[in-house]
């Protein structure tokens, strides 16, 4: 079955076809390092790092570049509030980026360019666009002349007659058409400032990752991302300049995740509704917040609570027990190598499901699946290959989703499956006592060494405390 991807410049899912392959280059906007990462911004890296993951599963060769905003309005805006020099404020809060990532497992960009190092390309791209009359100078401002760019809004759908000023376009009674956006601004007294032909100054926002996506990407590539929210103004305006200068098509794909939202309501600092990666991190292990993002389809909204949480946890922990319960069965062979069988079209099933559009969702479904069949296998007293091959292929299709790989996760436990099960009938017969004391007393001890227990209509299962 081919890839399939939606690609939100035709609205529809495409089959991926590259345009150079097996090579890929696909670009995706990092953040602005103004403050602290949320919840949204986690889950926009790890979008795009599930599809690095499977192009790299499916045989491509991939170069990854994701950029990082250093200079910006609202980085000067936030420095000078706090009376703190602007890149000592952007180099702060990149470096929490960084340790934000690494916390989740998402891995570095193959190439992460900050813009502030690439002014030298801003300037070749601003004057190539003067060079061409697409761009435009007033005092020491430079415009982009949206209505010569002709396919103007065909990545929105928006017709720039009916267009307003919208997010990030500045209201300038000096631009010839209001919904001209900046490439160069002059800068003001105290503000940071690089030399240009137009005088000092520094870039605007959209021109940045024009830039730096065509300085190592080429003039056409294959993958643009981002949130939705970047759809309009910034990405069309990307299109708008880099094929103006170009003359080529920009991008072959758009890709663009969902938001996050609370009680509905996408999540923003502005909202006062966000919740960054640090303080969810500190009530929940990394792997549960990664399975929790996982378990929706990356173009869907994901409603976030710790309600959520509870059950990403929960449902994580079904895998590590099944991996427990067959290690525990067979001690003595848990060294074994055996090859990886094939068990109901496992394999296949999940393929199919990252295959459209990178499903997830259905993924994480199929391995749920095979870990009930494992479990039948492991009451029905299979043979020891079975078993393990089926852990092995469970892990090993988990790791295309960066599950099951985090360090320490499998916990040495100093208590047996065996005597789990003969602890939860020493408290099943307090209960029948009403020795609620004696019950409690059983579940404290087992909860000091790693294991959940949780009571349901059918009876007490038990999990690891993740």
């Amino acid at each position: 079955m081919p890839l399939k991807v939606y690609n939100t410049l035709t609205g529809q899912k495409e089959e991926f076809r590259p345009l150079n392959p097996p090579q890929v280059g696909m670009y995706v906007c990092g953040v602005t390092v103004y403050d602290d990462c949320h919840i949204g911004h986690a889950r926009g890296a790890l979008t795009f790092d599930i599809i690095r993951r499977y192009l790299k599963y499916k045989g491509y060769e991939l170069t990854y570049v994701r950029n990082i905003t250093d200079i910006d309005d609202k980085i000067i805006q936030r420095a000078n509030e706090l009376g703190t020099p602007w890149n000592e404020l952007a180099g702060k809060y990149a470096k929490r980026y960084y340790q934000d990532m690494q916390a989740l497992g998402i891995a570095k960009a193959d190439i992460e360019p900050f813009a502030t190092k690439h002014i030298a390309d801003i300037i070749k791209l601003v004057q190539q666009l003067m060079d061409s009359s697409y761009a435009y100078e007033v005092d020491g401002d430079v415009y982009f002349e949206v209505r010569k760019f002709t396919a103007y809004g065909k990545l929105s759908g928006r017709n720039p007659d009916d267009m307003r000023s919208g997010a990030r376009i500045e209201v300038d009674e000096r631009k010839r058409d209001p919904l001209d956006f900046a490439l160069w601004k002059s800068s003001k007294p105290g503000e940071p400032s690089w030399d240009s032909p137009w005088g000092g100054g520094r870039p605007g926002w959209h021109i940045e990752c024009s830039a730096m996506s065509t300085r190592y990407l080429g003039d056409s590539f294959d993958i643009h991302g981002g949130g939705k929210d970047l759809i309009f103004p910034h990405h069309e305006n990307e299109i708008a300049q880099s094929e103006a200068a170009s003359g080529q098509p920009f991008v072959k794909y758009w890709l663009h995740n969902g938001f996050v939202q609370v009680d509905k309501e996408k999540m923003s600092k502005s909202l006062g509704n966000f919740f960054t990666i640090k303080d969810i991190l500190a009530k929940y292990p990394a792997e549960v917040v990664r399975f929790f993002l996982l378990s929706t389809h990356y173009r869907s909204p994901i409603d976030f609570s710790d309600k959520r949480l509870d059950e990403a946890n929960r449902g994580l922990g079904r895998f590590y027990n099944t991996f427990h319960e067959v290690e525990l069965a067979f001690k003595d062979q848990a060294g074994e190598t055996t090859p990886i069988l094939e068990t109901d079209g496992y394999r296949k099933k999940f393929e199919a499901a990252m295959d459209d559009d990178f499903n997830t969702a259905v993924a994480i479904g199929v391995l749920f699946d095979l870990v009930r069949h494992t479990n039948r296998l492991l009451r029905d007293n299979a043979s020891s290959q079975n078993l393990f091959a089926n852990v092995d292929l469970i892990k090993e299709l988990g790791g295309v989703l960066g599950l099951f790989e985090c360090p320490g996760r499998m916990k040495e436990l100093s208590i047996t499956g065996e005597e789990v099960t003969a602890l939860i009938k020493k408290r099943n017969e307090a209960r029948a006592k009403k020795d609620w004391a004696g019950a409690d007393a059983v579940r404290d001890k087992l909860l000091e060494l790693g294991i959940v227990l949780e009571d349901r209509p059918g009876g007490t299962s038990w999990r690891f405390k993740l």
